[in-house]
């Protein structure tokens, strides 16, 4: 019995088992096993399937061991996926990783979509959640007060105007979940209308306008290259970056201005008269907004209103075993039941774009993500680096060795769903709309901050290492991969998947609690990040182009 792997093909996951196996086979001929326990020489380490190596040098839990003999040059395979080339001899028993595999690109089949999965929908009645009713019809999970930023030099003069309106503060607004400053380090010595300051300008927008926003006070300072108007009304089209190339066309690339319903003031500190006399303005509209904001109730809505952020942070050998399969499964679910799952981080595709393009509704879907990995190709370069720059130390400390193989962990939380549509940064992406892609970087705050803009409602984000992320004004549940994680950091995690690499749980199982946990945070229940109030330093947007 195998493992599940992170592939469109994954069958159904094994039942648990109450017999832990010291090691993992992800894929009949795989090259290499992930030992579930360190390793010492003289081990013989026994997986399913009559699985026995024996262990030629110390493997740290989460690492990979050699199965069989690879030659010098020869593939390695891991998940049914070349991962990487052996960099010299390697023989069955010894540990596999950076000082004998390394990177090679390889080839790879793109097949250019045409597919059409359909998810079965459970019987029974459908899941609903408790969430806030947009005067534009979309669904907010929580109701924030938010103080956004048009440029850094008003970042301070928003942080005071925040600090005014504590917890203790708004304990008399019962359906208002706090004021949050959104602060950066942009809005001038840049060029407007390039493709960076586009793309702030939609991240900004993008924020403003956000279903978990009911209420925003934009803050200027007055001399800026982005004026606190544009935030609310169209601009024109991106521009290509010098040396690098253009990316896709967008549907909308500028967002519409807020909606209807959304409670709005904005202030610039050189017309008010400067930062005291800001705050004070400050402090008292957010005072007149705040009743409005707390009539704002919660209704029963149906879980199709969900637009899910996927996210991946300090990943390592057991990502694409446990937590990323399972957040898989609850995406699919959530697909199925017709809500929007987004995956994101490109050069975290890297290498298993293939698995995706195959499942694309169409060809233009397909060569749209295959133009993004191409995009950020001379990207890296034109930055004096390269896509397998990754995985970072973490990563590698946790038993990832090339970004092959943290790739096809990565692409495990997009379930096994269609891919129906590929989305530029912080673009909004459209309701109901099944699983799409966003390009953004792999850092985790500049990512989430895209998938938010986009209209993220909800954000799952897996963690091997560690990560300790939150990313007001949307709820982020925090999922390990393992147990022993989960247990020397249970205060900053909501969720352990490790009991799947123990055979103690299977895929399902824990995705089945993951989307029930899904649909009690998105109905008001608090992560342990949102208890923290971590999140108004992730909010980090892209930042792309000339500074001036």
């Amino acid at each position: 019995m195998t493992a599940p792997a992170p592939t469109p093909a994954t069958a159904a996951a094994p039942a648990a088992s109450t017999v832990r196996p010291d090691l993992l086979l992800l894929r009949e001929g795989d090259d290499v096993a992930v030992a579930t326990r360190d390793l010492a020489p003289g081990d013989v380490a026994l997986g399913a399937d009559g699985l026995r190596v024996a262990v030629r040098d110390a493997v740290p839990r989460g690492h990979k061991v050699a199965t069989r003999a690879v030659a010098a040059g020869g593939s390695v395979r891991k998940y049914g996926q070349v991962i990487g080339v052996a960099t010299v001899p390697v023989a069955a028993g010894e540990h596999v990783h950076a000082h004998n595999l390394g990177f090679e690109e390889g080839e790879r089949e793109h097949e250019l979509g045409g597919t059409r999965t359909v998810l079965p929908v459970p019987p029974g009645p459908r899941p609903t959640f408790r969430g806030y009713r947009r005067a534009d019809g979309r669904v907010g999970t929580r109701n924030f007060l938010a103080i956004l930023t048009s440029v850094n030099c008003s970042a301070s003069t928003a942080r005071m105007i925040a600090a005014q309106f504590p917890a203790e503060a708004l304990a008399a607004y019962g359906d208002v979940d706090g004021v949050v400053p959104l602060t950066h380090q942009s809005g001038c010595g840049m060029v407007p209308d390039s493709e960076g300051g586009q793309m702030l300008l939609r991240t900004l927008r993008g924020y403003a306008a956000h279903p978990n926003v009911g209420a925003v006070l934009v803050l200027g300072l007055g001399c800026e290259m982005l004026p606190t108007d544009r935030l609310t009304t169209r601009a024109g089209s991106f521009l290509g970056m010098p040396g690098v190339g253009a990316p896709p066309p967008v549907a909308d690339p500028l967002l519409a201005s807020i909606p209807d319903g959304t409670l709005v003031r904005s202030l610039t500190i050189q017309d008010v008269g400067g930062v005291r006399a800001t705050v004070r303005a400050g402090v008292e509209a957010i005072r007149e907004m705040l009743p409005e904001l707390d009539r704002c109730a919660r209704e029963d809505v149906d879980v199709s209103e969900l637009v899910l952020g996927l996210n991946c942070g300090g990943s390592d050998g057991y990502s694409g075993i446990t937590a990323n399969p399972a957040l898989g499964w609850a995406s699919d679910r959530l697909v199925a039941y017709g809500g929007t799952s987004a995956l994101a981080e490109t050069p975290e595709v890297f290498g298993a774009e293939h698995l995706l393009t195959r499942r694309a509704v169409d060809a233009d879907v397909a060569t749209r993500l295959l133009d993004r990995i191409d995009w950020w190709r001379g990207y890296a370069a034109a930055g004096g680096g390269s896509l397998d720059n990754n995985p970072s130390p973490g990563n590698k400390a946790g038993g990832l060795t090339t970004i092959l193989e943290k790739s096809l962990g990565a692409v495990a939380k997009g379930g096994q769903a269609d891919l129906s549509a590929v989305y530029a940064y912080a673009e909004p992406m459209a309701p109901h709309g099944g699983f799409v892609f966003m390009d953004t970087p792999g850092y985790d705050p500049v990512s989430v901050t895209g998938l938010v803009a986009g209209g993220a409602n909800l954000v799952v984000f897996t963690t091997g290492r560690g990560s300790v992320f939150g990313c007001r004004p949307t709820p982020s549940i925090k999922v390990a991969t393992n147990t022993p994680m989960y247990e020397r950091m249970a205060e900053d995690m909501d969720l352990d998947a490790g009991p799947i690499a123990d055979g103690a749980a299977t895929v399902a199982e824990v995705g089945q609690v993951l989307f029930d946990r899904m649909l009690a945070v998105a109905s008001g229940e608090r992560t342990v990040s949102e208890e923290l109030e971590i999140g108004t330093e992730e909010f980090i947007p892209w930042h792309v182009g000339t500074v001036t």
